[in-house]
């Protein structure tokens, strides 16, 4: 696997792998990687014959309360697992490659962005769209595969790339890969490594209080009273408060109050000093 840190060696790279007329997926993370990574590689590889991995922890995307320089990073265990995974490439540059000094452009998508962790993170995914922008700018994939543990932002995403024309020719498609989970249920997240022992056992109940949000729906129970009994799981297994516990459209995100047919459950979080995030499907 060949490692790149300039945009320029980062396009010599691409211009050599697309030669013959290979196709090239795209999967941006953060590192810090897990399975739950590792699976959107595997997923990447099964549609096109070369992975291009990047690694930026995107200042952007933080707020100026939020764990930026907390977050792990460890590049050089994440460049193992990602050779071990067969990537071909990865493009890991540095923040002052990614924005030069006089940046000024910023890209905020309205609608799907709004509430949800867009409520609570103002400038959030301000920051998630710009960043992803110039990533398939740069990388100009033939697909980008996301997890949709953040479905929020891969909503945003989508909808960035279709307003602004990225879809077609140079990003084909967007693909949402499912949640990989712990056996007992707990999304795979970068930051369950800040969860102390007691904390992790605790945080079973996200996934619990989804499982039963979504048995009530399925009684027809009032979403006020789904609400509530999904609230008190979390409450009452540790976590110190619910940022919101919503029932909403898969694709415009607008708030729900009955199953519509496509609709998915999103609860936000938080335990000790730790923001958990977790969604599912209703059918």
């Amino acid at each position: 696997m060949e490692t790149v840190t300039t945009l320029a060696d980062l396009r010599l790279a691409v211009d050599e792998l697309r030669g013959g007329g290979a196709t090239l997926a795209l999967v941006p993370t953060m590192g810090a990687l897990h399975e739950g990574h590792l699976t959107l590689m595997h997923e990447a590889a099964k549609h096109a014959d070369h992975v291009i991995a990047s690694i930026f922890v995107n200042p952007r995307q933080f707020g100026p309360n939020e764990d930026l320089d907390a977050y792990p990073r460890q590049m050089a265990e994440d460049s193992a697992k990602l050779a071990a995974e067969g990537v071909a490439l990865l493009w890991a540059p540095t923040v002052e490659a990614m924005y030069p000094q006089g940046y000024a452009t910023n890209i905020s998508v309205a609608g799907v962005s709004g509430g949800l962790c867009g409520g609570n993170r103002p400038g959030h995914f301000d920051g998630v769209a710009t960043v992803v922008c110039k990533l398939f700018n740069q990388v100009r994939p033939d697909m980008a595969f996301f997890g949709e543990k953040d479905w929020q932002q891969l909503a945003v995403i989508r909808r960035m790339a279709r307003d602004l024309d990225l879809v077609l020719p140079r990003v084909e498609a967007i693909h949402g890969v499912p949640t990989v989970r712990e056996a007992d249920g707990l999304a795979m997240s970068s930051r369950n490594v800040y969860l102390s022992p007691a904390q992790r056992e605790q945080a079973r109940a996200i996934p619990e209080s989804l499982a039963t949000a979504k048995a009530m729906l399925g009684e027809g129970k009032a979403w006020a009273e789904i609400r509530a009994a999904a609230e008190a799981v979390l409450l009452g297994n540790g976590f110190a408060s619910v940022d919101y516990f919503d029932l909403r459209d898969a694709d415009s995100l607008e708030l729900l109050a009955s199953d519509n047919g496509k609709a998915r459950l999103f609860a936000a979080a938080r335990i000790g000093g730790t923001r958990l995030i977790d969604n599912v499907a209703v059918t």
